[in-house]
């Protein structure tokens, strides 16, 4: 090495110090959970790096190769140099594409501060080193065991002196010379061939079991010939009675130098499996998004007086659940996914009364006025973010308890991050390139291996979430055929489809000003897709109408209190009944109103059995008027009345006369609107005036509700501005930590205030005043928070000094009484 050259730092926080502004930004940007709160130094934040916690959640963000070179650097010595990680990594026959990875790799784990020191001194955190060094109780993936030194570190001297004996070595003096001597033997290419030539074949047959791990097995108090013949050569290596394992350097030397089976340096492909046309896979997503939005406002007009209750430990009962699932004709899981989606989005909520029940939000009526592109940008934009998981609806929690629709213990923070790595995914293939699941899913798993499914486990978390997330993104028109459509690739915003190197950090998720970009963008792309509404209807003689398109608000508003949908699917067909007829009288609607309505929108004319149909039921309709007493029910014709009291159906209403006009009952007015109309009436309700009340479609609303927000996944990454003040505030404090001071015959210790007499401080401060020189000094604010300040002091005056802080990287003022001491700093 050259005199010029920077010395090997010798520890983590040397390795940061040396680090420019961008490393460090690098590293708080991939590690956010290092800013939380700001470190005060350097050395802080060398330690917060260092910890369990921290040092767990970036292992969880390594991708496989990333993983695989901290795992070699786990087993090879501390430090190891450049080149034997290597080894270890492409074996004794090397590998280009290893070889060709490794310097990128080796270069995040540093910026990561997972790995620090020159290529020739190579070491991995200590905490990294012990979560993935292999021993008994926690194997390490490399199928890897303890080395020489540590296997025979309770090994009795005697014992040692003939295992070298018998590996044909020399006999030593010590116990530390024979391990050395024997490691030595074994990481000798040349030596171990020659040593296991003449191996029985039955003991090569044990090694070549153990070699690739696990590499521990069990021998009898008499073991077998060949088993001897191994055991005295220190080829096996006894642990515990009846244990024996396979030494690090002889799997080593089998492998042919490798750590892992098969080092996976590049990213697995992910290919089309078919190619459709853009224009068929953009027309089969709006579809989807057409339908998609149909079903959300079925569910929330299904749900418009008053839906499900809410269960007293919150959420929809399965009862419910398959009732909705039934009424949209949908199966319970895709049901439970609109459910979530239209709650996530705000458009759903509990009424929070004392009966509570699920009902629409006011923002529903907000979307419903929007035109039908932004009512799905809103949808799509909202399921890309939500951390609500529908596909966990009626598994189990920790607890053992059933997750329902609607209820707690539903978020998962990695979703959002899932999805859009996805579609991501999607995005980076040619335009109309579908790829398979299983592709989709093996990429998925080589960048984030942590994450994934435990030996004899069913699939991890993030695999099912990117199942669901293929699915959900063809039912709601992101996706077309399995390809990602024209407004599926603007919802994601600016991507950069050419990274194909699976980067070792979370992708960075859009802001909400940047999805509120990428949503209208979406939202504009869609538009020109969807069928325009209509506004006419063909009316038939059977008492139904044929709407062969959507319909606009207005038009679709009147028709769903009008009449009942019949059927749905390319044209939605509708049935006119009584009892619908009834139901837009109910709302304030006239006979008259109800037959130009229905003139002014039918491409056909009005069919005689429908006009019959409404001035039949307008007759009768508010004949009876019921109203408040508990409730009683009044009529003009006491026949009527008469006819009533004589039907034994009324029985369970227990209508008493009050007046030859009157009717009363002990029940509540609608459940007697409900008798009488299972009777075959046309009751009307009535206010305590004698006034008709209007009942509307759209009267229960729950109070404005916000949509619920997502659960983040850690601390948020910082943005620019926050990077650049926590920055410079850890180097000042920095600067404040390692300045160094002139001797004052009293050393202290790290983080100890410099402590001198109120005469000596005012004394130093007055001269730097007059030097300019900057000073040292240990300062207690009013909330008794104790710092180390560089400072230099500008004017001493009343009590206070006046100086530009370095570490604040401004000038502030501070009081004398306040300062616990003052040193000067050494001239260099």
């Amino acid at each position: 090495m050259s005199p010029e050259a920077p010395s090997s730092p010798r520890s983590l926080a040397e390795a940061l110090r040396a680090r420019d502004d961008a490393s460090l930004a690098a590293l708080l940007r991939g590690r956010p959970d290092l800013i939380t709160p700001v470190p005060s130094d350097l050395t802080q934040l060398a330690t917060r790096a260092g910890t369990r916690a921290s040092v767990l959640r970036a292992l969880e963000r390594l991708d496989r190769f990333a993983l695989q070179t901290a795992q070699a650097l786990a087993v090879a010595p501390d430090p190891a140099p450049y080149d034997t990680l290597l080894g270890l990594l492409a074996g004794d026959d090397g590998d280009e594409s290893v070889a060709a990875a490794l310097p990128r790799t080796v270069a995040a784990l540093r910026e990561q501060a997972l790995v620090w020191g020159e290529d020739d001194r190579l070491r991995l955190v200590r905490t990294a080193r012990e979560l993935l060094a292999p021993s008994a109780q926690h194997p390490s993936p490399t199928g890897l065991g303890p080395t020489v030194r540590e296997a025979t570190s309770g090994m009795s001297p005697g014992r040692m002196q003939e295992i070298v004996a018998r590996a044909g070595l020399r006999s030593t003096h010590d116990s530390v010379s024979a391990v050395t001597a024997l490691t030595a033997l074994f990481t000798d290419r040349e030596k171990m061939t020659e040593l296991l030539d003449g191996a029985p074949e039955a003991a090569r047959e044990v090694l070549s079991r153990l070699m690739w791990g696990p590499p521990y097995g069990q021998v009898t108090a008499d073991p077998a010939a060949h088993l001897r013949w191994l055991l005295d050569r220190g080829l096996l290596l006894p642990t515990a009675p009846g244990t024996v394992v396979l030494p690090r350097e002889v799997a080593l030397h089998l492998r042919g130098g490798r750590a892992h089976r098969a080092p996976e340096p590049l990213p697995p492909a992910v290919e089309p499996s078919a190619v459709h046309s853009p224009q068929v896979v953009d027309a089969t997503a709006a579809g989807q998004a057409f339908t998609a939005l149909a079903t959300v406002e079925e569910l929330l007009k299904s749900w418009n007086q008053g839906g499900p209750a809410v269960l007293r430990a919150g959420g929809l009962s399965v009862r419910d659940l398959k009732r909705t699932a039934v009424a949209l004709d949908l199966s319970e899981p895709v049901a439970a996914f609109w459910i979530e989606l239209a709650y996530a989005a705000g458009l759903l909520a509990s009424d929070g009364e004392a009966d509570e029940r699920y009902a629409p939000t006011p923002g529903y009526d907000t979307w419903l006025e929007r035109p039908p592109a932004e009512r799905w940008a809103h949808l799509a934009g909202t399921w890309l973010t939500a951390t609500r998981t529908a596909g966990l609806i009626g598994g189990r929690d920790a607890k053992d308890r059933t997750l329902s629709a609607l209820g707690p213990g539903l978020d998962r923070s990695a979703a959002p991050e899932v999805r859009h790595r996805v579609l991501t995914l999607l995005a980076g293939l040619p335009e109309g390139g579908a790829p398979s699941a299983e592709a989709v899913l093996a990429r998925l798993s080589w960048e984030r291996p942590l994450r994934g499914p435990q030996r004899d486990s069913t699939e991890d978390l993030r695999t099912r979430l990117a199942r669901w997330t293929l699915t959900e993104s063809e039912s709601l028109g992101v996706t077309g055929r399995g390809a990602l459509s024209a407004q599926g690739r603007a919802l994601l915003g600016p991507v950069d489809a050419a990274d194909d190197s699976g980067s070792a950090t979370a992708p960075d998720l859009l802001s909400p000003a940047e999805l509120a970009t990428a949503t209208a963008a979406a939202a504009r792309l869609l538009a020109p897709l969807l069928p325009e509404p209509l506004d006419h209807v063909l009316l038939q003689a059977d008492l139904t109408a044929v709407a062969p398109g959507p319909l606009r608000r207005p038009l679709a508003d009147v028709l769903g209190v009008l009449a009942d949908v019949e059927s749905k699917g390319g044209a939605t067909v509708y049935r006119f009944t009584p009892g619908s007829v009834r139901r837009a009288l109910d709302a304030g609607q006239t006979a008259a109103d109800l037959h130009a309505f229905l003139a002014e929108h039918s491409r056909t004319p009005v069919p005689q059995p429908l006009a019959y149909l409404i001035d039949d039921v307008a007759r009768r309709h508010g004949h009876l008027r019921v109203g408040a007493a508990s409730s009683y029910v009044r009529c003009d014709d006491d026949a009527v009345l008469n006819e009533i009291l004589a039907d034994k159906r009324a029985a369970a209403l227990r209508l008493r006369r009050l007046a030859p006009t009157v009717l009363a009952a002990p029940c509540d007015p609608a459940t007697l609107l409900e008798g009488l109309r299972s009777m075959g009436y046309a009751p009307a309700a009535e206010s305590a005036e004698g006034d008709v009340l209007i009942a509307r479609a759209d009267a229960h609303r729950t109070p404005p509700r916000t949509a619920p927000e997502p659960v983040p996944d850690g601390p948020p990454p910082p943005d620019a501005t926050l990077l650049t003040a926590a920055i410079r505030a850890i180097r000042a404090g920095d600067l404040a930590a390692t300045a160094p001071r002139k001797s004052t015959g009293t050393e202290l210790t790290g983080g100890e205030l410099p402590r001198t007499s109120p005469a000596d401080t005012l004394a130093t401060l007055q001269a730097a005043v007059l030097t300019g020189d900057a000073v040292w000094i240990g300062y207690v604010n009013a909330e008794g928070a104790a710092s180390q300040r560089v400072v230099a002091p500008v004017r001493v005056e009343g009590g206070f000094v006046t100086a530009y802080d370095h570490t604040a990287d401004e000038v502030r003022t501070y009081a004398l009484h306040r300062i616990t001491g003052v040193a000067e700093l050494a001239e260099d």
